[in-house]
């Protein structure tokens, strides 16, 4: 459902300014007018609205050389609303800070096969991890020369990204149904979009590739737990699709 709500809202967005885009004359910004868009500016603001896909890759250390059957873990959309500060270095070059509110959540299943020798309910097979992240990029967005009304660009950088609904500190494990993850992680990032320039603003979709560097996995305190013993790490991935107005 929420595709299909980004989706309606990109069409719309887009048939409605299809002329500005595809004119031969380029959209340039208005003084008088205080309209459009300029690249000019050493500093620029903006905001964006989108969608994530957050997933989890697992590193496995099995014992006994037991082949366990991977985690599976099911994804399910979240929503993404943030600011954006744009910092000029020149025509090619800009410096982005892009603080933004991230909801989502991931289902963890497991095999029965992790269970082997104890007792467990089906129950026992599935975590929930709801995550809120404050989500802080620094990104370096390397653009083409423009094109008419369209520039396109790829970006890449560094973030972190604080987890509000983390339960680090809880003093339940597994055992007791949390399944715990850390509260600070660490990212880099990958992406391209295109720059759309309209009378009145600019507008911006973009795909962005988010990737884990530190272990998230909080570990139960049985060290033969079922649910963390057999894992080396648990590193967030994941697809943002974000559409930014400036």
């Amino acid at each position: 459902m929420k595709y299909f709500l980004a989706l309606i809202s990109f069409l719309f967005i887009f048939q409605s300014t299809e002329a500005q885009l595809f004119k031969k004359e380029k959209v340039t910004y208005d003084a008088n007018q205080g309209r459009g868009s300029t690249d000019n500016d050493l500093l620029r603001w903006g905001y964006y609205l989108g969608f994530s896909h957050y997933d989890y890759n697992f590193d496995y250390e099995f014992s006994n050389n037991i082949d366990l059957r991977d985690i599976y873990v099911k994804r399910n959309p979240g929503f993404n609303v943030g600011l954006i500060g744009n910092l000029r270095i020149n025509s090619f070059l800009d410096l982005r800070l892009e603080p933004g509110l991230f909801i989502t959540s991931r289902e963890v299943h497991y095999s029965g096969l992790y269970f082997q020798g104890t007792s467990f309910n089906d129950s026992d097979l599935v975590r929930e991890v709801k995550s809120t992240y404050i989500h802080v990029p620094l990104l370096l967005k390397v653009s083409t020369k423009r094109i008419n009304n369209f520039k396109p660009f790829i970006v890449g950088g560094f973030s972190t990204a604080l987890n509000l609904s983390s339960n680090e500190k809880n003093p339940n494990d597994n055992s007791n149904g949390q399944f715990r993850t850390t509260k600070n992680n660490v990212f880099y990032e990958l992406g391209f979009g295109i720059d759309f320039y309209l009378y009145n603003f600019k507008f911006t979709p973009s795909v962005r590739g988010v990737f884990g560097l530190n272990d998230e996995l909080v570990r139960d305190k049985d060290p033969n737990s079922p649910w963390t013993s057999n894992i080396h790490s648990m590193k967030t991935r994941g697809v943002f699709v974000n559409f930014t107005f400036q």
